[in-house]
């Protein structure tokens, strides 16, 4: 696989490196003094040094339980084909009667493909190990986000009203731990170091998991899931990592569940327009922004410019965060010209010759089927009526 490597300022990413590290330092010490006098520390049960939750990894119980209740996962439409339910696929309609019915047949083949011998063949054939670590770091990056999307998603059980909503929502647990456990074997299968996560990434993800009530829509579902959505078009048409479509479209239908949800519940005009909740809006997600200048090493390996990323992500979670009614601090477009304005000039600072930018123009998803389902959720489509947030 051939990348247009992208030159990297290396005294910014050292001052970058450290600043990370001292502040990572600080906040677990903060939160580690918090829990030992009784306060809220980190709230989520989970190790990321370890790339697990408390208590490791436990496989045979996940075999026999996640793996087994995915295998059993009954459909409505054959046990009860008088009802309105047509939740098969075409695949699973040939296959009733075999018990595998949790995952398609791209997604099973995939993992088998993961846990192969050939597969780490074509892994070491197709990357360099540069390129590798740094598809690692940045898939590691979204799997620890994984793991708070799991946790997230079941908390929105005690948020979310209606049957309707609460089977929405519990669909996203079970395919949040199904992205946890898949990714998670994807990276392995790398072979190469899996990072903990960065104090941002722990920031941004322990903000989603504390934020009060549907907020946690905003924090996990507009600006996480986002973020998702984005590295997985990003890569999903690199060699070995095609199962990456798949997670993509989930996450297309989970960037929309607060703008569906709220058309039937809407959020009170104090909700939205309140100013304590559009600053705690902006707080929760201006972590992300020194996350990605943290992975800008790692996106110039692969060729990919880290603001054009960046600014492809906050112009995707502005556009569903207004769409669903979380407003913020500013407007949109006055919000992104801002950002814009910070990243030129970060920009003039560390790259040689730099010509200002509308990095809040570009867009990093590759693959032409992932392009069409966001040009559904953010060019004009309603997610509503899309297939793949219908």
């Amino acid at each position: 696989m051939h990348f247009d490597k992208l030159t990297v300022n290396p005294r910014a990413t050292a001052v970058n490196r450290r600043v990370e590290q001292l502040a990572n330092a600080a906040v677990r010490a903060w939160d580690a003094a918090k829990a030992k006098v009784g306060l809220t520390g980190r709230r989520a049960d989970y190790d990321d040094h370890a790339y697990e939750f408390v208590g490791g990894a436990r496989d045979a119980l996940r075999k026999k339980h996640y793996d087994k209740s995915l295998r059993l996962l009954w459909k409505a439409e054959e046990h009860a084909s008088w009802s309105s339910f047509r939740d098969a696929t075409a695949g699973e309609r040939a296959l009733l009667g075999i018990a595998e019915r949790g995952m398609n047949d791209a997604e099973k083949a995939a993992r088998a493909r993961i846990s192969s011998a050939e597969f780490r063949a074509l892994l070491d054939r197709e990357y360099t190990p540069a390129e590798k670590s740094a598809i690692v770091s940045i898939l590691s990056a979204i799997g620890h986000g994984e793991a708070y999307a799991w946790l997230v998603s079941a908390s929105m059980m005690f948020e979310v009203e209606s049957t309707g909503a609460r089977a929405a929502v519990t669909m996203q647990v079970l395919e949040e731990a199904k992205h946890f456990v898949v990714l998670r074997e994807l990276i392995q299968a790398f072979g190469v170091p899996i990072p903990r996560q960065s104090a941002w990434e722990y920031l941004l993800l322990e903000g989603c998991l504390k934020a009060r009530g549907l907020d946690r829509f905003f924090g996990m579902n507009v600006l996480v899931e986002t973020i998702a959505l984005s590295i997985f078009g990003l890569l999903s048409d690199k060699p070995g990592l095609e199962v990456l479509r798949m997670f993509h479209l989930d996450e297309s239908r989970h960037t929309a569940l607060p703008d569906n949800y709220f058309k039937e519940f809407p959020l009170s005009k104090w909700q939205r327009h309140s100013p304590r909740r559009r600053l705690a809006r902006l707080a929760m997600a201006l972590p992300a922004v020194p996350l990605v200048l943290y992975l800008e090493p790692e996106l110039a390996e692969l060729g990919t410019d880290v603001f054009e990323f960046a600014g492809s992500v906050l112009r995707k979670a502005v556009h569903l965060a207004e769409r669903a009614g979380f407003l913020l601090p500013l407007p949109g477009p006055q919000l992104l010209a801002v950002f814009n304005r910070i990243f030129n000039a970060y920009c003039r600072l560390t790259r040689e010759g730099h010509a200002f930018r509308d990095y809040m123009a570009a867009d990093t998803t590759h693959g032409a089927a992932e392009a069409a389902v966001e040009r559904e959720i953010f060019g004009g489509g309603s997610a509503e009526t899309t297939p793949q947030a219908a």
